[in-house]
Protein backbone atom coordinates (compact mmCIF):
# COMPACT_ATOMS: atom_id res chain seq x y z
CA UNK A 1 0.00 0.00 0.00
CA UNK A 2 1.19 3.65 -0.54
CA UNK A 3 2.41 6.72 1.41
CA UNK A 4 -0.51 8.21 0.19
CA UNK A 5 -3.11 5.68 1.02
CA UNK A 6 -1.99 5.65 4.71
CA UNK A 7 -1.96 9.01 5.12
CA UNK A 8 -5.79 9.19 3.85
CA UNK A 9 -6.54 6.75 6.71
CA UNK A 10 -4.95 8.85 9.17
CA UNK A 11 -6.10 12.21 7.99
CA UNK A 12 -9.48 10.91 7.48
CA UNK A 13 -9.56 8.83 11.03
CA UNK A 14 -10.65 6.50 8.98
CA UNK A 15 -8.37 4.09 11.68
CA UNK A 16 -9.95 0.60 13.03
CA UNK A 17 -6.65 -0.75 14.19
CA UNK A 18 -5.98 2.17 16.51
CA UNK A 19 -6.87 1.09 20.35
CA UNK A 20 -5.52 4.10 21.82
CA UNK A 21 -3.50 2.11 23.91
CA UNK A 22 -0.01 -0.63 23.71
CA UNK A 23 -0.76 -4.04 22.83
CA UNK A 24 -1.70 -6.14 25.56
CA UNK A 25 0.72 -8.65 24.92
CA UNK A 26 3.63 -6.43 24.72
CA UNK A 27 2.47 -4.80 28.21
CA UNK A 28 2.29 -8.90 29.76
CA UNK A 29 5.41 -9.63 27.60
CA UNK A 30 7.63 -6.72 29.11
CA UNK A 31 5.91 -6.58 32.98
CA UNK A 32 7.08 -10.81 32.83
CA UNK A 33 10.35 -10.37 31.93
CA UNK A 34 11.65 -7.08 33.76
CA UNK A 35 15.32 -8.44 33.20
CA UNK A 36 15.77 -7.99 29.61
CA UNK A 37 18.97 -6.15 28.86
CA UNK A 38 17.92 -2.78 27.57
CA UNK A 39 19.26 -2.01 23.77
CA UNK A 40 17.86 -0.04 20.94
CA UNK A 41 14.70 -0.74 19.56
CA UNK A 42 13.09 -0.59 16.45
CA UNK A 43 8.87 -0.38 15.86
CA UNK A 44 8.43 -0.35 12.62
CA UNK A 45 4.64 1.23 11.35
CA UNK A 46 4.38 2.52 14.75
CA UNK A 47 1.54 4.30 13.94
CA UNK A 48 0.49 6.65 16.51
CA UNK A 49 3.04 5.04 18.69
CA UNK A 50 1.88 3.16 21.68
CA UNK A 51 3.63 0.20 21.37
CA UNK A 52 6.88 2.47 21.07
CA UNK A 53 5.88 4.70 24.25
CA UNK A 54 5.76 1.20 26.35
CA UNK A 55 8.92 0.17 25.12
CA UNK A 56 10.65 3.53 26.47
CA UNK A 57 8.19 3.21 29.99
CA UNK A 58 10.43 0.08 30.37
CA UNK A 59 14.11 1.74 29.50
CA UNK A 60 14.51 1.07 26.25
CA UNK A 61 16.31 3.54 23.53
CA UNK A 62 13.09 3.43 21.01
CA UNK A 63 12.37 4.30 17.97
CA UNK A 64 9.27 4.25 15.54
CA UNK A 65 9.07 4.58 12.10
CA UNK A 66 6.32 4.62 9.93
CA UNK A 67 5.30 5.85 6.28
CA UNK A 68 2.54 7.96 7.56
CA UNK A 69 3.75 11.16 8.44
CA UNK A 70 0.58 12.35 9.97
CA UNK A 71 1.46 9.35 12.47
CA UNK A 72 4.93 10.25 13.28
CA UNK A 73 3.50 14.49 13.83
CA UNK A 74 1.10 12.52 16.34
CA UNK A 75 3.31 9.94 18.14
CA UNK A 76 6.29 12.95 18.17
CA UNK A 77 4.10 15.04 20.04
CA UNK A 78 2.19 12.66 22.47
CA UNK A 79 6.00 11.60 23.61
CA UNK A 80 7.17 15.06 23.61
CA UNK A 81 4.41 15.69 26.78
CA UNK A 82 5.07 12.61 28.45
CA UNK A 83 8.65 12.90 28.44
CA UNK A 84 10.27 13.37 31.61
CA UNK A 85 13.12 15.95 32.24
CA UNK A 86 15.76 16.08 29.69
CA UNK A 87 18.51 14.03 30.80
CA UNK A 88 16.35 11.76 32.63
CA UNK A 89 18.60 8.10 33.32
CA UNK A 90 17.01 4.90 31.85
CA UNK A 91 15.03 2.90 34.18
CA UNK A 92 15.23 -0.79 34.11
CA UNK A 93 11.80 -1.44 36.14
CA UNK A 94 8.60 -0.40 34.71
CA UNK A 95 7.37 2.69 35.36
CA UNK A 96 4.01 2.48 37.51
CA UNK A 97 1.10 4.77 36.17
CA UNK A 98 0.78 8.14 37.79
CA UNK A 99 -2.85 8.70 40.32
CA UNK A 100 -5.94 9.25 38.62
CA UNK A 101 -5.29 7.10 35.32
CA UNK A 102 -2.74 9.84 34.50
CA UNK A 103 -0.11 8.20 31.21
CA UNK A 104 3.33 8.35 33.27
CA UNK A 105 5.95 10.60 31.96
CA UNK A 106 8.81 8.52 30.18
CA UNK A 107 12.03 7.75 31.38
CA UNK A 108 13.32 7.54 28.08
CA UNK A 109 11.85 9.44 25.51
CA UNK A 110 11.22 7.49 22.13
CA UNK A 111 11.94 9.06 18.65
CA UNK A 112 10.07 9.05 15.82
CA UNK A 113 10.78 9.14 12.22
CA UNK A 114 9.34 8.76 8.70
CA UNK A 115 10.52 5.55 6.95
CA UNK A 116 9.48 3.34 4.61
CA UNK A 117 10.90 -0.20 6.54
CA UNK A 118 10.37 -2.16 3.09
CA UNK A 119 12.39 -0.16 0.99
CA UNK A 120 14.80 2.41 3.30
CA UNK A 121 18.38 1.55 4.62
CA UNK A 122 18.29 2.13 8.70
CA UNK A 123 19.70 4.70 10.02
CA UNK A 124 21.72 2.16 12.34
CA UNK A 125 20.91 -1.56 13.51
CA UNK A 126 18.96 -2.31 16.41
CA UNK A 127 18.84 -4.79 19.20
CA UNK A 128 15.14 -5.31 19.02
CA UNK A 129 12.77 -4.99 16.57
CA UNK A 130 8.23 -5.46 18.01
CA UNK A 131 6.21 -6.19 14.94
CA UNK A 132 2.68 -5.50 15.76
CA UNK A 133 0.33 -6.78 12.72
CA UNK A 134 2.97 -4.43 10.10
CA UNK A 135 3.51 -8.14 8.63
CA UNK A 136 -0.47 -8.53 8.50
CA UNK A 137 -0.86 -4.77 6.83
CA UNK A 138 1.15 -4.81 3.90
CA UNK A 139 0.85 -6.79 0.59
CA UNK A 140 1.08 -10.33 1.14
CA UNK A 141 3.19 -10.37 -2.12
CA UNK A 142 5.68 -8.29 0.31
CA UNK A 143 6.04 -10.40 2.62
CA UNK A 144 9.10 -11.44 1.72
CA UNK A 145 10.35 -8.03 1.93
CA UNK A 146 9.38 -7.93 4.72
CA UNK A 147 11.92 -10.59 5.69
CA UNK A 148 14.52 -9.01 4.33
CA UNK A 149 14.21 -5.92 5.67
CA UNK A 150 14.16 -7.34 9.50
CA UNK A 151 17.25 -8.32 8.69
CA UNK A 152 18.77 -5.15 6.98
CA UNK A 153 17.29 -3.20 10.19
CA UNK A 154 17.87 -5.95 12.96
CA UNK A 155 21.71 -7.15 14.30
CA UNK A 156 22.89 -10.58 14.24
CA UNK A 157 21.73 -12.07 17.66
CA UNK A 158 19.30 -9.44 17.66
CA UNK A 159 15.43 -10.52 19.14
CA UNK A 160 12.32 -10.13 16.80
CA UNK A 161 9.13 -9.70 18.75
CA UNK A 162 6.01 -10.27 16.75
CA UNK A 163 2.13 -10.06 17.55
CA UNK A 164 0.42 -11.28 14.52
CA UNK A 165 -2.68 -11.11 12.97
CA UNK A 166 -3.91 -14.74 12.27
CA UNK A 167 -8.03 -14.63 12.46
CA UNK A 168 -8.75 -11.39 10.32
CA UNK A 169 -10.82 -12.58 7.52
CA UNK A 170 -9.74 -12.66 3.63
CA UNK A 171 -10.32 -9.32 2.68
CA UNK A 172 -7.04 -6.77 3.85
CA UNK A 173 -5.53 -5.12 5.07
CA UNK A 174 -5.14 -6.50 7.40
CA UNK A 175 -4.32 -9.99 5.69
CA UNK A 176 -4.05 -12.68 7.74
CA UNK A 177 -0.76 -14.88 8.34
CA UNK A 178 -0.55 -18.50 10.04
CA UNK A 179 1.75 -20.11 12.13
CA UNK A 180 3.35 -22.45 9.40
CA UNK A 181 3.66 -19.66 7.46
CA UNK A 182 5.72 -17.46 10.29
CA UNK A 183 7.88 -20.98 10.73
CA UNK A 184 8.56 -21.23 6.97
CA UNK A 185 9.50 -17.50 6.57
CA UNK A 186 11.86 -16.95 9.24
CA UNK A 187 12.97 -20.19 10.81
CA UNK A 188 16.26 -19.98 7.82
CA UNK A 189 17.57 -17.04 9.93
CA UNK A 190 15.99 -17.25 13.17
CA UNK A 191 15.57 -19.29 16.37
CA UNK A 192 12.05 -19.71 17.36
CA UNK A 193 12.31 -18.52 21.51
CA UNK A 194 8.90 -19.19 22.16
CA UNK A 195 5.07 -18.68 20.67
CA UNK A 196 1.90 -18.48 22.74
CA UNK A 197 -1.41 -16.92 22.66
CA UNK A 198 -1.43 -13.66 23.91
CA UNK A 199 -3.61 -11.45 25.61
CA UNK A 200 -5.35 -9.20 22.92
CA UNK A 201 -7.83 -6.28 22.53
CA UNK A 202 -11.05 -7.35 23.17
CA UNK A 203 -11.87 -7.53 19.55
CA UNK A 204 -8.95 -9.97 18.80
CA UNK A 205 -9.42 -12.08 21.70
CA UNK A 206 -8.00 -15.61 20.63
CA UNK A 207 -6.75 -14.02 17.00
CA UNK A 208 -3.48 -13.00 17.65
CA UNK A 209 -0.04 -15.24 18.02
CA UNK A 210 3.19 -13.72 19.75
CA UNK A 211 6.56 -15.02 18.20
CA UNK A 212 9.73 -14.32 20.40
CA UNK A 213 12.50 -14.75 17.71
CA UNK A 214 16.26 -14.39 18.25
CA UNK A 215 18.26 -13.70 14.98
CA UNK A 216 21.06 -16.32 14.17
CA UNK A 217 24.46 -14.72 14.17
CA UNK A 218 25.86 -16.80 11.41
Amino acid sequence: MSRDYWEQRYQTHDMPWEKGAPSPGLVDFLAGHPDLPRGSVCVPGCGLGHDAMEFARCGFATFGFDIAPSAIRQATETARHMAGPLGAPASRRRVEPSPAGKMPALPVEPKFQLADFLRDQPPQKFDWIFEHTLFCAIQPSERGDYVRAVLRWLKPGGNYLAVNYFDCGPDGPPWPTTRAEQLERFSPHFELLADWTPRSYPNREGKERMFWWARRVV
